[in-house]
């Protein structure tokens, strides 16, 4: 073989070799990049909240869209509960009990905090917020979210105790604003003969919850307590307290109040008083707009004030409203905490009170141009809510509330006379409060 004709051969060789080592390099080329795995692209935080259906709409529709929006990498995963407080709370409780919680908010209703917190199911949140932070929230409210000196809950919507009367009633017949009990039974019994209204005083007086965010309000007007929280003492069987029952009943025997007011929820005495049948209702700030509303009888002759006292005694306003923690079991406590201070922040507030006509927690915001200009009657809402009083900030707060209810209902109803229900509430209480201690 000539040397040309071997050099041709062991070129075309080289040629296929080279050509061999390319495509095996293209074929590990691509089971290398094949093998590293693509990156995936981050998931947003979920925070899970459970809330009643009715406050869900307002949220998801509001505040919640605007937090997704400021804030891509977080979602509110917000799952509707009942329309009743007691089984909200019933079905936080039992999440907790059963472990693994799947709420990172919690958001709680006032009398829930200590409950909650001497369970060791919230995080403290203690050093989230300065005094001077704080301040900007209605005093009463950050009260209701301590437990033994530490901050669980941070308000987001307040709400409290409102007398509302009829102005254009009262103002024709020449008398002014209520100020003691005896002012209420006067002007009661004086527009009943002159027929203006079928009953003067509507108040919740079923066996509920409700029962009791109304009588402390009577309670406090009479210089009364219910349960101190700071040394446990029980003022129940006190002669405040039955002065404050006596009150009650006589407004049912005096017939200024409706026999069946025993059986009353709030709706049963708002469609009453709107309906033009009632001069004073007790009841919360959601019967304002209704009562305003184009179509009702009342619109525009209502106004409001806090509950009345004896002379001496400071008037009481049942705290209400609802409140946001951070249960202790989130795996994105961080994450929680910056939807609560933007859920609790002004500018977050401001837009949900004017979508929702719901009860700021901030201050600033009762006296606020645009909120004023909306809602009139803010500014005196804000003067109730200094005189707010709290349901007892204890963690047994469900059972003693459960002893008041069944025993002033029975006081109430005659099934009891009321010094021997009172001292038994008294007692039941005592023992309750020891068994913790």
């Amino acid at each position: 073989m000539s040397k040309i004709k071997k050099t041709k051969q062991q070129h075309t060789i080289l040629q296929k070799l080279k050509w061999r080592t390319g495509i095996l390099f293209a074929v590990l080329l691509s089971i290398i990049l094949l093998s590293i795995p693509k990156a995936i692209p981050q998931q947003p935080v979920v925070l899970s909240m459970l809330m009643t259906a009715p406050d869900a709409q307002p949220w998801k529709q509001g505040i919640i869209k605007d937090f997704e929006a400021k804030n891509p990498g977080i979602r509110i995963n917000l799952i509707e509960g009942p329309n009743a407080t007691n089984l909200l709370e019933d079905l936080y409780t039992s999440a907790f009990i059963l472990g693994d919680s799947p709420y990172d908010l919690v958001n709680m209703d006032v009398i829930w905090g200590p409950k909650f917190a001497s369970a060791g199911w919230l995080l403290d949140l203690s050093d989230r917020l300065t005094k001077e932070e704080l301040t900007a929230f209605s005093p009463k409210d950050v009260e209701a979210g301590r437990y033994e000196g530490k901050l669980y809950r941070v308000p987001v919507r307040s709400d409290v105790g409102v007398l509302y009367y009829r102005k254009d009633l009262l103002k024709q017949a020449g008398f002014e604003a209520p100020e003691t009990f005896a002012d209420l039974l006067k002007i009661s019994k004086s527009l009943k003969e002159q027929r203006k209204v079928n009953w003067g005083y509507l108040w919740q007086g079923r066996q509920y919850e409700g029962l009791a965010a109304m009588f402390v309000e009577v309670l406090q007007g009479f210089g009364g307590f219910w349960v101190n929280p700071d040394n446990l003492e029980v003022g129940l069987d006190k002669p405040e307290t039955l002065k404050a029952i006596a009150f009650l009943k006589d407004t049912i025997q005096e017939k200024i109040s409706p026999p069946g007011v025993t059986t009353y929820i709030e709706e049963d005495t708002r469609r009453i008083f709107q309906s033009g049948q009632a001069a004073f209702l007790r009841s919360w700030p959601y019967v304002w707009p209704l009562a305003n509303a184009e179509d009702s009888p009342l619109k525009g002759k209502i106004a409001i004030k806090p509950m009345v006292a004896t002379p001496g005694n400071s008037a009481g306003a049942c705290l209400g409203g609802w409140g946001l923690g951070i249960s202790k079991s989130s795996k994105h406590p961080k994450e929680a905490w910056k939807a609560i201070q933007y859920f609790t922040s002004e500018e977050a507030q401001r837009q949900f009170i004017l979508k929702s006509g719901y009860v700021p927690s901030r201050r600033s915001l009762f006296t606020d141009p645009q909120i004023v200009s909306k809602y009139p009657h803010y500014p005196q809402l804000l003067e109730i809510a200094d005189q707010a009083v709290l349901r007892p900030p204890i963690a047994q707060y469900a059972q003693a509330s459960d002893i008041l209810q069944r025993y002033l209902s029975a006081a109430l109803t005659n099934r009891m006379t009321p010094e021997s229900a009172m001292q038994a509430a008294a007692s039941e209480t005592r023992l309750l409060l020891k068994a913790k201690g």
